[in-house]
C-alpha cells in the first residue's frame, strides 16, 4: 500500500505554459500568441521575444483579443490567448460563445491564475465558475493540467487538436511530479496511486493534495486510488466508472465551485451507469477573499485534510 511519489522540484503551472509556448514557437509555424497586457505574469516573454512577428499585445481589451484571434483562425493561424482566468472567461464569454464555440474556430483560451490560489489579488480575480462555464459550451475542450510538467504537455498537445480549448492552470508554485517525458493524452486520466478503498479523483493544483491525502491515509490502513483528471472535457469515462467499480466510493477534489465543475461531471457519469457514493471537495457556492492561497485552501476546505474527510467519509457510506 506504500504510496511513494518522486517529487522532480517545484514550479508555477504557468510557468509551463510559457515554455509549453515558446518550444510551439520553434515548431509550429502557424501558432501565433495575443495577450491582454499581462506577458509577463503568463510568462509569455520567450515567445514575445523570439517570434515577435507572432506576438500580438491587444492591451485591456479581452473581448477583441477573442474576436481577433477567432478570425485569425480563418487564415490558418492557430492563436493562443492569455490573461487571467476571470478575464478568459467571465468578461469575454459572449465573444467566446458566439465566435469560437459556435463556428468551432480552432482558439486556444490559455488562463492562469485560475481559482483561489490566485492569493491575495481577492475574489474579484478568484474565479470559480469558469470550468462549469466552459464545459458547458458545445465543441469546447477543457483542461486542466496538474503541474508545471503537465501544464507544458498539454499546451503542446492542443496544438494539434483543431477545435477550441479552454486550458486552465495558476500562479502559485506546487510540486512537479508528472516526468517530464510523460505522454498527454487529451481526454485520458492518468492514475498515480492504484488502491482499493476509495476512490481520489482530482484536477488541477487539487492532485497534489489528493496524493498527500492518500499518502496519510495509507499510514491509517486506507488504501486510496488517485486518478488526475486532467481533461473535463471530454472526461474519461471509462476511468471513472472503472475505479468507482474497484473502490466502490468516489471522492473529487477541484479548485472550483462545486456546482459545474468536475464533481458535477463525474456525478453524471455514475448516477447514469453505476450510482456509487460519492463526496466532493470544492468550494461551496462563495465568493473567495484575499488571502495567502495556503490560508484560502484551508478556510474554504479544499485543502488535504479536507480530502482526508471526504474520503473517510464515503468509504463509511459504502
Amino acid at each position: 500500500m506504500e504510496k511513494n511519489i518522486k517529487i522532480l522540484g517545484e514550479k508555477d503551472t504557468r510557468s509551463g505554459f510559457g515554455e509549453g509556448l515558446h518550444e510551439l514557437g520553434k515548431s509550429h509555424p502557424n501558432v501565433v500568441a495575443l495577450c491582454a497586457d499581462l506577458t509577463g505574469s503568463l510568462k509569455m516573454n520567450a515567445f514575445e521575444n523570439d517570434f515577435s512577428e507572432r506576438f500580438f499585445q491587444v492591451g485591456i481589451s479581452e473581448a477583441n483579443m477573442i474576436s481577433m484571434a477567432a478570425g485569425m483562425t480563418i487564415g490558418g493561424k492557430v492563436p493562443y490567448t492569455g490573461t487571467f482566468a476571470n478575464f478568459s472567461t467571465g468578461r469575454v464569454y459572449d465573444q467566446i460563445r458566439q465566435s469560437v464555440a459556435y463556428s468551432g474556430k480552432n482558439v486556444k483560451i490559455c488562463a492562469s491564475h485560475a481559482g483561489l490560489t490566485l492569493g491575495e489579488d481577492g475574489a474579484t480575480h478568484q474565479i470559480l465558475e469558469d470550468i462549469g462555464m466552459m464545459k458547458m459550451l458545445p465543441n469546447m475542450t477543457v483542461i486542466v493540467p496538474a503541474d508545471f510538467n503537465q501544464t507544458k504537455q498539454a499546451t503542446k498537445a492542443i496544438a494539434d487538436l483543431d477545435s477550441p480549448v479552454y486550458l486552465r492552470f495558476g500562479r502559485p508554485k506546487v510540486p512537479i511530479f508528472v516526468a517530464d517525458d510523460a505522454e498527454f493524452v487529451i481526454g485520458k486520466a492518468d492514475t498515480i496511486f492504484e488502491g482499493k478503498d476509495v476512490s481520489i479523483i482530482a484536477c488541477g493544483h487539487m492532485v497534489y493534495k489528493a496524493i498527500e491525502a492518500a499518502q496519510e491515509l495509507a499510514k491509517e490502513g486506507i488504501d486510496a486510488e488517485v486518478i488526475n483528471m486532467h481533461t473535463i472535457k471530454p472526461i474519461d469515462a471509462k476511468a471513472i466508472l472503472a475505479t468507482a467499480k474497484k473502490t466502490g466510493c468516489v471522492v473529487t477534489a477541484e479548485e472550483h465551485m462545486i456546482n459545474g465543475g468536475l464533481g458535477d461531471s463525474v456525478a453524471q457519469i455514475l448516477s447514469r451507469n453505476t450510482p456509487t457514493p460519492q463526496e466532493y471537495v470544492g468550494v461551496n457556492d462563495t465568493f473567495g477573499e484575499s488571502a495567502t492561497p495556503a490560508e484560502l485552501m484551508t478556510k474554504y476546505n479544499i485543502d488535504t485534510a479536507d480530502v482526508i474527510a471526504a474520503a473517510k467519509k464515503a468509504i463509511s457510506r459504502k
